[in-house]
């Protein structure tokens, strides 16, 4: 049944890709503003914490919809982020799967689909805390103003939080865990992360994370985090406690079979990180670093050692996923051309001789989550994977929707269609580069082929 919704969706609205025969486009169009736009009617959860570039909630339940997800199936987000699929999951009923080796966006997304607490006992635990907070933000700091110890401080983008902000940031912190309570903390907590971010920091964020000419030399941060409070409290309030179970996994994607279940998953929809320079440890490093959840380099390796290879910031010697895909000289093709003009160009330093070797990476890394996940697929799962084309690569043209699509179809899957999502304007060559949402469907092992973990 849902393969002839499905189809029926498709019909009238495509265009022929040259690369794949069963691969289709849509004909819609969008701009950056009016497809990536939040609603305001969507910003009661999803506004605790999110990544600038998040995907919208409407997309996720316009794929919902087309893919015939209903309560009582479960959704996997393999690249779960701050949760957008895991709370349009709860919101509808339908159960689901995150999974994110980044600890900070683990942690937010999993806060995201708590919705059992008491809104009430939040708010008046919350205010008790503030108030004890600012008894001791309005003592004369002893010995100084507070700060971070030396490894942890070194983490930090240079200027990212003036020392006053620093300063009540970390009274506001210490109140939060003395005088918080326990089944109140990781929401109070969360909301710390986002005033910290938003209100506190000296960080903008246009799509990459920088730190502002003009620094906040103070700000309000205990009044900032009781705002950020009163929006959860708005939030819990306007539904029940849902029992609709929705678990995170803080994981490796490209490791699926040992965290779920065979044959368990009903759909997945997910944004992985695109082949470019986006170092994502980077735009949630100020929250990581203040919440504890990175101390020194050394956790920041293993970390950034659990993220799939998009950028040449966690590349290490010892990465084989480009194994994945000796098999795919398309792939190849365009390593050997930024390898080539990067010889031409005369670029020398450490990260660009990385370029051609993330690239390969970043897809035999995907290519590698592709053959792991089909396992915990149920027979006729769809799949919906938003990925963008990138020329940060010494401008040389990465068309990601549509190898992608032809590494999946590799593995058994079938490729339903490549969805223009919206163009948006590269930073580099200032020219339009699409963004789609390239859908899948598993048919199943073929006889003989169940355990089958590699193409």
């Amino acid at each position: 049944m849902r393969g002839v919704e499905f189809a029926h969706w498709r019909q009238g609205d495509t265009v022929q890709l040259s690369m794949f025969d069963t691969s289709v486009v849509s004909s819609r169009t969008a701009t950056n503003g009016s497809a990536n736009k939040v609603a305001s009617d969507d910003r009661r959860f999803h506004d605790w914490y999110r990544f600038v570039l998040s995907f919208p909630p409407h997309l996720v339940r316009d794929y919902f919809q087309r893919f015939g997800l209903q309560p009582g199936d479960t959704v996997l987000d393999p690249f779960c982020g701050t949760g957008t699929t895991l709370v349009e999951a709860k919101l509808n009923g339908i159960q689901s799967i995150g999974i994110e080796a980044n600890s900070m966006a683990h942690f937010a997304s999993s806060v995201k689909v708590d919705w059992c607490i008491d809104p009430n006992e939040l708010r008046e635990n919350s205010y008790w805390v503030a108030h004890m907070a600012n008894r001791q933000v309005a003592e004369a700091p002893c010995g100084g103003l507070r700060t971070l110890a030396a490894g942890a401080y070194s983490l930090l983008l240079k200027g990212s939080i003036s020392p006053v902000p620093m300063h009540k940031s970390l009274i506001l912190l210490e109140s939060i865990r003395t005088n918080g309570h326990p089944n109140l903390r990781r929401h109070q907590l969360l909301a710390f992360a986002k005033a910290l971010v938003v209100s506190a920091s000296n960080l903008h964020f246009g799509p990459e994370v920088g730190v502002l000419k003009k620094k906040r030399t103070d700000a309000p941060v205990v009044e900032s985090w009781l705002a950020e409070i009163d929006n959860m409290v708005y939030a819990l309030t306007s539904v029940s406690c849902r029992t609709t179970p929705a678990m995170v996994h803080n994981a490796d994607a490209r490791e699926i079979t040992n965290l779920l279940r065979r044959e368990s998953i009903d759909g997945v929809f997910t944004s992985p990180p695109y082949p470019n320079e986006k170092d994502y440890t980077r735009t949630t490093r100020l929250e990581s670093v203040m919440l504890g959840f990175i101390n020194n380099k050394d956790e920041l390796r293993l970390m950034k050692s659990k993220l799939l290879r998009s950028n040449t910031r966690n590349v290490y010697k010892g990465d084989s996923d480009d194994e994945w895909i000796t098999g795919f000289p398309a792939i190849q093709q365009i390593a050997d051309e930024i390898e080539a003009r990067r010889l031409a160009l005369g670029k020398t330093s450490g990260f660009e001789r990385q370029y051609a070797r993330v690239t390969k990476l970043y897809f035999g890394g995907m290519a590698r989550h592709f053959s792991t996940l089909r396992s915990v697929l149920k027979s006729g799962a769809y799949l919906g994977y938003v990925v963008g084309d990138q020329a940060s690569y010494l401008q040389v043209m990465i068309r990601t929707g549509e190898l992608l699509a032809e590494i999946a179809r590799s593995l058994g899957y079938r490729v339903v269609g490549i969805d223009l999502f919206r163009t948006r304007l590269a930073t580099a060559t200032r020219k339009q580069l699409r963004e789609e949402v390239v859908v899948l469907q598993w048919p199943g092992f073929a006889p003989g082929e169940a355990n089958a973990r590699k193409a």
